[in-house]
């Protein structure tokens, strides 16, 4: 068992106002292997106090000093990419190849972009040629950030680099259920020589330090990435002291499946929904496929998730691992019975556990088909490798059913007329259009509409998240 009880404040690991002991499992076979505590009141106090100090010399150093330390820490994080990895597939149960290849690689591409992005920025320039008023970007103080369980190093990336780079300090809560990747982190900050204070950790669960967060007098800003649920709650807690709140939530992403789509079409719809073990904020779990390719398409989609194996995190071989928890798992099952009771046709996997897998949370990928938009697990996130198809006729009807959901976050769409491509997606509500399975490029932003969120994370809008802009006048 890992000793993890201690928060990094103030440049040192000290130990808890008070024991709160709470056991994070590893997914694949329901042990416990760390214990860390939960943070009180005092704690987040005591780390908002160091950050608070900590500003008023960080928000004067010079571009140069941060690039300098941003440097040092990502050659540190490349020095410890493997140990981040194994944190990862123990505290979330990413497969060890996934969790090296995809999730701690995106840590370290953040970190690099955010490099390159801060290099370029100006943090001050005169309004235009012909005005005498100069435009100010100010770092704006103390952030309280709260990073989820599915994609650990990627939101602590995303949020923690920009802050740094634009001369905040903070106090990070990662999930209980996955923190391991933010300790990890928050030594690699401490080895790479940023000053104390300016980075603090403290362990929690949201009803306390994430609670306390949301509505501390001195904490400027929130970055919150997780569900829906949480998001509202925060900004309610945040209301009375005017914080600014960047909130990354939950989606119900449609992926549009025109007659015209390339050849695997469904077949990379299905190992996207799936990636993850489905736990992924942004994944088209609703596909939509035009009627002329509905059987075909429904044929792929059950050949494909059936040849996707589950098995334990620590094994290789391009197979999924669990979700995160019993909590989730139990969520997951529910809402796949709850499938079969409102009358969908459960076409692969289903609620039993996969028959090698007795002990941990395993879910067989599951489809379902003969959906409609107005099924349970066509409108809630189950966040889970579950995918529902739903036939349409005409573009237009498609574009509607995608649209007929509170989220907004992600959505994706396949077809080879161009135009069309184009067309559709600028008429998608949605932060983020994902056309023939093309990634974002490093450096754009990510946020959605709606119940998704607001604010945006990566590049230079990642970096103005951190930002207050000033006018000054009678410069010249």
């Amino acid at each position: 068992m890992l000793d993890k009880r201690k928060f990094y404040i103030n440049g040192e690991w000290i130990s808890p106002y008070k024991p709160n002991d709470f056991n994070v499992i590893n997914p694949s076979n329901e042990d416990s292997f760390a214990a860390i505590s939960l943070g009180a009141k005092e704690d987040v106090d005591k780390a908002v106090d160091a950050a608070k100090i900590a500003f008023e010399k960080w928000k004067n150093t010079t571009k140069e000093q941060r690039i300098n330390l941003l440097e040092k820490l990502l050659e540190i994080y490349k020095r410890r990419f493997d140990e981040m990895s194994k944190a990862i597939s123990d505290e979330m149960g990413a497969p060890i190849d996934w969790s090296s290849e995809v999730q701690t690689s995106s840590g370290q591409a953040h970190l690099e972009d955010f490099i390159l992005r801060l290099k370029e920025y100006e943090f001050g320039k005169q309004f235009n040629s012909n005005s005498n008023n100069y435009i100010c970007y100010e770092p704006i103080g103390v952030c309280g950030l709260i990073t989820p369980w599915n994609w650990p190093i990627n939101q602590i990336a995303l949020k923690v680099v920009p802050a740094l780079a634009t001369g905040c300090t903070m106090i990070l809560k990662p999930s209980e259920i996955a923190p391991l990747s933010g300790m990890i982190f928050a030594d690699m900050i401490h080895e790479a020589g940023f000053p104390k204070g300016v980075f603090n950790l403290v362990n929690g669960d949201g009803k306390g330090v994430g609670t306390y967060f949301s509505s501390h007098k001195n904490i400027d800003m929130i970055s919150f990435t997780g569900s829906t649920r949480a998001g509202k709650l925060i900004s309610k807690n945040a209301a009375d002291t005017i914080k600014r709140v960047c909130l990354e939530l939950g989606g119900k992403g449609g992926n549009i499946v025109f007659e015209d789509a390339y050849p695997e079409a469904v077949r990379d719809g299905i190992r996207n929904v799936m990636s993850n073990s489905g736990q992924s904020c942004d994944a088209p779990t609703r596909m939509l496929v035009q009627k002329s390719i509905y059987e075909r398409s429904v044929k792929e989609a059950i050949d494909e998730a059936n040849k996707i194996k589950v098995d334990l995190a620590s094994k290789k071989g391009g197979h999924i691992g669990p979700v995160v928890s019993k909590v989730q798992y139990d969520k997951i099952i529910n809402l796949i019975k709850r499938g079969i009771e409102e009358g969908a046709t459960l076409a692969a996997g289903g609620p039993e556990k996969p028959e090698h897998l007795k002990k941990g949370y395993f879910i067989k990928p599951t489809i379902f088909t003969d959906v409609t938009n107005d099924m349970k697990i066509a409108s809630e996130e189950i966040f889970g490798p579950v995918l529902s198809i739903i036939p349409f006729e005409a573009e237009d009807e498609a574009i509607n059913i995608v649209n007929d959901t509170s989220y907004g976050l992600g959505n994706y769409l396949q077809t080879n007329d161009k135009e069309k491509a184009k067309r559709v997606s600028k008429k998608l509500r949605s932060g983020c259009v994902y056309i023939n399975g093309n990634s974002a490029d490093p450096g754009t932003p990510f946020g959605g509409y709606r119940q998704s969120g607001n604010g945006r994370e990566g590049g230079v809008w990642g970096l103005e998240e951190y930002l207050e802009v000033k006018t000054v006048t009678g410069w010249k």
